[in-house]
């Protein structure tokens, strides 16, 4: 069983009632908070904005599904604590899941990076079982594709981390989704729905159908690999203001996965 939610990133010029507001409308199950009220997340929020966080969405009936962090596991610089504190704003807004990337440091050999990001992760894993929160890794910037997720993977020694499979990177990485899904499926644990692949911007996001990212096979192999994750749309408006606004993008991800799902069901 799939549920639906979608990224605050697309809506950066919502508050956080109102992006409420719109996935009640739009049949959305869940939120996953990357902006609040149009700003980064940060782990430093007040009481008072982790209470109003509580507030908003159990009113609303809606799970946070997923916390999102810039947090960069390879990065030697980046400090394990940073995360920490991410780890316990979301137990305490009852997320199940925290997102990071992995950030490889330009120009360091592969190897040094993977066994980097797979150490801490299995740090940080330990800590996040503590809590009740998992930590999904990204296929994401320089660790785009499947593979490169699955050989930082294979090598964590704690099942509280896993992965997020963003549709869209790994096939500008030049895999198939299918070759994704058998890298990384074993520790899937969160699904960014994206579609583009179009020129002249192929990073740029789509109406869902209008890109090339093959969302209708996706489903059905989910479907029948019994992935039971959510499926979180992340339109990038945040990041890409030239695109079609949330009010128009949201409903048509909603409407089209949902007849996806009616049409493998």
């Amino acid at each position: 069983y799939m549920r639906l939610a979608f990224s605050t990133l697309a809506c950066p010029d919502w508050t956080l009632e109102e992006s409420v507001n719109a996935a009640q409308a739009y049949g959305y199950e869940g939120i996953e908070l990357r902006l609040l009220d149009g700003e980064l997340l940060t782990s430093a929020l007040s009481s008072d904005q982790r209470a109003r966080i509580r507030r908003v969405c159990s009113a609303a009936g809606l799970v946070v599904c997923c916390v999102d962090t810039s947090f960069q596991v390879a990065d030697p610089t980046a400090r394990l604590d940073d995360l920490d504190r991410y780890l316990e704003l979301a137990a305490e807004l009852e997320s199940p899941l925290i997102r990071l990337f992995a950030g490889a440091p330009p120009g360091e050999a592969w190897e040094a990076s993977a066994e980097r990001a797979a150490i801490r992760l299995s740090k940080l894993a330990e800590r996040g079982r503590r809590l009740g929160v998992r930590l999904a890794l990204e296929t994401h910037d320089s660790f785009a594709a499947g593979k490169s997720v699955a050989d930082v993977m294979a090598r964590v020694t704690d099942d509280y981390a896993g992965v997020l499979w963003d549709t869209l990177n790994p096939f500008q990485a030049g895999e198939t989704a299918e070759q994704t899904y058998n890298l990384i499926g074993k520790w899937l644990l969160h699904i960014h729905v994206k579609d583009g692949g179009v020129e002249p911007d192929p990073e740029e996001c789509c109406l869902l159908g209008e890109g090339r990212v093959p969302m209708l096979s996706i489903v059905q192999m989910l479907v029948q690999r019994r992935y039971d994750g959510w499926l979180s749309v992340e339109w990038e408006k945040k990041w890409q203001p030239q695109i079609v606004g949330p009010e128009i993008a949201l409903p048509q991800y909603a409407d089209q996965l949902r007849a996806y799902l009616l049409d493998v069901a």
